[in-house]
């Protein structure tokens, strides 16, 4: 190639790099989560994003960051509420403190029937009680998160009673730990993120989660049964954006990411429910005894779950929070369809 058409050819990328249409990127925004980009509640996340980069006209895309790289499961709140990145997962459920009212009340739920019925009754209860919003301070919550009611999982040694719990060390969440302590087990909390290696190392007997972890989080290799005794979990802020991100937007921008809460919600039920099939369907295949409990057992079950919800909740007051009221609304909610009193219609 000649000098002269080198120039020529150099001139011509230049000339087309201008004539580009420039990004009409006016505000980026942060993501954090402790999971991959190929987890179910990634995906939710992916399809929140692009809504929000799509009906911004492209001013506001959000550059994400899984695997744990900006945020921890424990400390998600603080970390956010500090601008480490400007929106993330929180877990108000695994928080080490300042969250004690929100860890407590979802395990309020007992009998609940579906994960919008769970979404809609923690908003009823965040509407109502203000310790919701106190604890949320210097947070703007973008989704609420229910998930499908867990089961046990074990490494190698089965369920099929309530007898066959004791003597097992389970990880297990906050409001399930009463219980599977009084029926003989070991129950300890620990981030889902540490599960897995607890398992393999035998840590742990096994953990209590819903049945898409067998897939999605590759319990399947270290743990090979799954009993559906039912854990009647509650809803937790999950999606939160810092306020200090919230106030360098502009007035549109802010109204439409706060506005986008159903969308992410919806994203977040969809997954979820079909992360659940594609577990009990990998379980066929990989090993793990799908195990149905008596119903007999689960009345019994579901008996005292909501005994010690109750136990919970009149411990809140060691922190000077009143969560008995709280515990009795959402019962309310429950039995009556997630009907908020304001209204009389469902959220």
């Amino acid at each position: 190639m000649t000098m002269r058409k080198l120039i020529a050819l150099v001139l011509t990328c230049l000339l087309a790099a201008c004539a580009k249409p420039a990004s009409r990127a006016e505000y980026t925004l942060t993501y954090a989560s402790p999971y991959p980009p190929t987890h179910p509640f990634s995906r939710a996340d992916i399809e929140w994003m692009n809504y929000i980069e799509t009906e911004s006209g492209g001013r506001l895309p959000i550059r994400p960051f899984w695997s744990g790289g900006l945020i921890s499961s424990d400390m998600s709140m603080v970390e956010i509420r500090h601008d480490l990145a400007d929106i993330g997962l929180i877990t108000p459920i695994y928080a080490r403190g300042g969250a004690h009212m929100l860890r407590a009340q979802s395990g309020f739920y007992g009998g609940v029937a579906s994960i919008p019925d769970q979404v809609a009754i923690y908003d009823c209860l965040a509407a109502r009680f203000p310790e919701f919003g106190r604890e949320l301070n210097g947070l703007h919550v973008l989704a609420v998160q229910g998930g499908n009611f867990p089961g046990i999982l074990t490494r190698s040694r089965p369920i099929r009673t309530l007898a066959d719990l004791k003597g097992l060390r389970l990880r297990a969440q906050t409001d399930a730990i009463d219980i599977l302590r009084d029926l003989g087990a070991d129950p300890v909390n620990m981030p889902m993120g540490d599960v897995y290696s607890a398992l393999a190392k035998g840590v742990i007997d096994g953990v209590v989660a819903p049945a898409d972890t067998i897939k999605s989080l590759h319990f399947a290799e270290v743990a090979h049964h799954f009993t559906s005794v039912r854990f009647s979990r509650g809803a937790y802020p999950a999606r939160a954006l810092s306020d200090l991100a919230y106030r360098r937007l502009p007035p549109d921008l802010q109204r439409l990411i706060l506005a986008s809460k159903s969308v992410w919600e919806a994203a977040l039920n969809r997954e979820i429910l079909k992360a659940e099939q594609a577990g009990i369907d990998y379980a066929a295949g990989h090993g793990v005894e799908l195990i149905a409990i008596a119903p007999a057992e689960q009345q019994r079950f579901d008996a005292l779950y909501n005994r010690f919800a109750l136990d919970q909740a009149q411990a809140l007051d060691e922190f000077r929070l009143d969560g008995v009221p709280v515990f009795h609304e959402a019962q309310r909610l429950v039995a009556q369809g997630a009907r908020c009193p304001a209204s009389g219609v469902t959220p």
